[in-house]
């Protein structure tokens, strides 16, 4: 990664542009030095301009907005492409954080097939395209840092949300697989897996134990990139819990109240 004197990224590329907790990582990177953040958000997301404030208020150098429609994959590479680039120039990428998704009624959703299959297309199709592009884009670059937003509903898929669960499944194994095919070229990749965290994504649902602040995922994001770790839990006591739930036979699993 190429860093400022200081050891900070000077640019940092947002996939959710309006994603809480992908705007509080921005934050808190910016929080010891100013870097240029490119913001990719869907066209028409009432969020943008309230995104954009955030980040000038933060400290950033500049603040730069780029269409991202997450099921629109032929236009993923051009946006991609819009992001390495300014104007006419190209630009390198320090940080890149894949924060998008989506989630519904999780019984509506075994239910209703088009809007399953719009959950999976956005959580985990959309999250490989990006991914592939990124991984072309920081490989030929020799450094970067990406930061994909998983879940420990992936972990082991529950009966109470299984087809979300399965998209996070599908991009946990994904981007843990990129990270090492990138080993050998200078690029870093951490996924992060937060139980429940509190932002409008998750306002609908009754808080769970453990559950963080959107705060709280970035400080991890931001250290635990720093010391170059692949995989971490939010909170870090969620680890012994997937640990435990990983290896209770099916039959009991069933009948947890989770």
């Amino acid at each position: 990664m190429v860093l400022d004197a200081t050891g900070n990224p000077q640019s940092i590329l947002l996939l959710g542009g309006t994603s809480e907790i992908g705007l509080a990582i921005c934050a808190r990177y910016l929080r010891h030095a100013s870097a240029k953040v490119i913001l990719a958000c869907l066209p028409g997301d009432p969020g943008r301009d309230d995104a954009v404030a955030a980040m000038e208020a933060a400290g950033a150098k500049s603040v730069r907005v780029i269409d991202f429609d997450a099921l629109d994959t032929a236009a993923h590479p051009a946006m991609i492409d819009a992001a390495f680039s300014d104007g006419d120039s190209p630009i390198d990428i320090d940080v890149a954080i894949v924060a998008f998704g989506m989630d519904a009624d999780a019984e509506e959703l075994w239910h209703n097939q088009a809007k399953a299959v719009q959950v999976a297309g956005i959580n985990y199709t959309a999250a490989v395209s990006v991914g592939v592009l990124l991984a072309n884009k920081m490989g030929a670059q020799g450094f970067g840092q990406i930061i994909a937003m998983s879940s420990v509903a992936g972990e082991r898929v529950r009966r109470t949300n299984f087809v979300y669960g399965s998209t996070k499944a599908g991009l946990d194994g994904f981007y843990l697989g990129l990270g090492e095919a990138l080993r050998d070229d200078g690029v870093r990749v951490l996924v992060i897996r937060p139980g429940q965290v509190r932002t409008r994504f998750s306002a609908h649902v009754k808080e769970a134990p453990l559950t963080v602040d959107k705060e709280d995922v970035a400080e991890l994001a931001v250290t635990a990139a720093a010391k170059g770790k692949e995989l971490v839990w939010a909170p870090g006591a969620f680890r012994y819990v997937m640990m435990v739930l990983r290896h209770v036979p099916r039959a009991i699993f069933r009948r947890l109240p989770i």
